[in-house]
């Protein structure tokens, strides 16, 4: 057999995975296969597949199945996961390694009026090697953030890639601007927020020290896992500093279209954000 019809019986095979309805399979429709082309797996919707054959409740199944990105309804051959379910896994990793390895487009960033500081970190392998210098400055860097920050806000927005620069891309322009619109009306001086390139958590502490914010929050690209890429995590510290307890951080998680939307999460980070103000508190410390 060589390569050409080696090619040729993977591409039928993918494309009738993903291309035609069989077994309980979904009858959504997948994305047109040109001559020579391998699908994108990551955009067919999984939660409208089912590869079960012959379930006892199909109905029951197909609605357990569309409410969650879990694998469920994958079925086997033999003792192995089937072709469809092992390439949809390999397709989801791509798109969890792409999230961590791609940087957060320039443009995106002039479209927020963000402008950027790096952490001590020089590179993203470096920034996943060394979590430690992921959460300090240079003193160069704090030097330029005193210079171009308002310095002792009532509260500070900052912005950071972490784990997801895809998380990032997709949610900052609907949640900075629902905080900071959640903010506007309640006499609270906002400080000038800004993008940390190779940011940990951690880094929001630093910031604090540096500009003397009351409560500082980070919005930060979580870790990508199977299901999606693109989610995003809230810190929030009350009277941060370098070192202080993870227990005093507030978090609010899962943020991404398919978790909680971005403007929904922006408008209950600024009513957190004035809270932390009122109770001078937050983590185990602000009562929720």
């Amino acid at each position: 057999m060589n390569e050409a019809q080696l090619k040729e019986i993977i591409l039928k095979t993918i494309t009738e995975m993903v291309g035609e309805e069989g077994q309980g399979r979904a009858s959504a429709a997948a994305p047109q296969v040109e001559p020579g082309e391998v699908p994108d797996l990551s955009a067919v919707d999984y939660r409208q597949v089912l590869d079960v054959p012959d379930p006892a409740n199909e109905e029951e199944y197909r609605l357990l199945r569309s409410q969650t990105v879990a694998r469920l309804g994958v079925w086997r051959a033999g003792p192995r996961y089937r072709t469809n379910t092992f390439l949809r896994f390999r397709a989801d990793h791509a798109v969890a390694m792409d999230a961590v390895f791609t940087d957060v487009p320039e443009d995106l960033l002039e479209k927020a009026g963000l402008f950027t500081v790096q952490t001590l970190c020089d590179s993203k392998d470096t920034y996943l090697t060394r979590p430690d210098l992921g959460r300090r400055f240079s003193d160069e860097t704090v030097a330029e953030l005193r210079k171009r920050c308002v310095l002792n806000p009532d509260i500070q927005i900052v912005a950071s890639d972490g784990l997801s620069s895809t998380s990032i891309t997709a949610n900052l322009l609907d949640v900075l601007p629902a905080i900071l619109q959640g903010l506007k009306a309640s006499g609270a001086t906002v400080g000038t927020p800004f993008f940390i390139k190779y940011g940990r958590v951690g880094a929001m502490d630093a910031v604090t020290e540096a500009l003397g914010a009351k409560v500082t929050v980070i919005l930060l690209g979580e870790r990508p896992g199977l299901a999606t890429g693109e989610s995003m995590s809230a810190y929030m510290t009350y009277g941060g500093y370098i070192g202080i307890p993870e227990a005093s951080r507030t978090v609010v998680s899962n943020i991404h279209r398919g978790g909680t939307t971005p403007t929904e999460a922006g408008a209950f980070i600024a009513e957190l954000c004035l809270r932390m103000l009122k109770e001078k508190a937050s983590g185990l410390d602000l009562k929720v």
